[in-house]
């Protein structure tokens, strides 16, 4: 009877060191980040206003000897991978903006979704596709490009160029102009098509503090082109859209 005492210990205490190694196994790891951000007021406004920015960064999803990733603060490895996708689009309110009166209101839209990178060292490109939840229920896309510099081990710079593509669903909502809109506003009415909707550049500056913490800049350009840029609204605003952010984020690994 002893013996069999001393067997069961024996066997929970290795299923007790087993659990975490498993568990180790199965991580989602990815970042969190909030700051202040200068950003056009809404698509095709002519204003700069502050609010707040969050962020989402994809790191790395792991199950077992399977890996989507590299890891937040990690450069990653040469070559074609997985991403997350993350935006968010501010709410449009004709009270806070006379111009739009007349106009629907649009709330707050969070889009997720993911996208392919293909990366060397000192440069990559990517296409991401991302689905809008909330103010919109459109499809959106982004096309970019980027040099990569490391000046030291904490910093990392990019800059490159950037396509930005909705469908009509999202170009309508931003950019058109239904008949019920036109006879309470100034506004003619008009119907966006999608497409490419705007072409810019991004700038981005990383300063890793520690393993979990860095700092985040953010400095962006877009033209509003096609139906975005024919659009009632955007010829009352303008054409020219900008974002300049700042803030921090920190690392998270979950394990399962």
């Amino acid at each position: 009877m002893r013996s069999l005492s001393l067997f069961g210990c024996a066997a929970l205490v290795g299923i007790g060191a087993a659990l975490p190694v498993a568990a180790q196994d199965r991580a989602f790891n990815f970042a969190l980040g909030a700051g202040v951000a200068g950003v056009s007021a809404y698509p095709g406004s002519d204003d700069i206003e502050a609010r707040p920015d969050l962020n989402f960064k994809f790191g790395r999803l792991s199950f077992g000897n399977t890996s989507f990733g590299s890891g937040i603060g990690v450069i990653p490895e040469n070559g074609l991978s997985l991403r997350g996708a993350f935006r968010v689009v501010g709410d449009r309110d004709d009270e806070d903006y006379p111009e739009l009166a007349g106009l629907k209101d649009i709330d707050t839209a969070v889009e997720l979704g993911f996208g392919v990178t293909y990366r060397q060292t000192n440069w990559l490109a990517f296409g991401e596709v991302r689905q809008g939840f909330g103010g919109h229920d459109g499809v959106t896309g982004t096309l970019g490009a980027d040099v990569i510099f490391r000046p030291t081990d904490r910093w990392t710079l990019t800059a490159g160029p950037r396509i930005n593509m909705g469908n009509s669903e999202y170009a309508n909502t931003y950019f058109g102009v239904t008949g019920a809109e036109a006879a309470a506003s100034s506004f003619g009415a008009y119907d966006a098509d999608g497409g490419v909707l705007g072409a810019g550049i991004t700038a981005t500056a990383t300063y890793r503090i520690d393993d979990k913490w860095s700092m985040d800049m953010l400095m962006s350009y877009e033209k509003l082109q096609n139906d975005a840029a024919d659009s009632p609204i955007t010829a009352a605003g303008s054409d020219d859209q900008f974002r300049v952010s700042i803030g921090l984020s920190r690392a998270f690994t979950l394990r399962f």
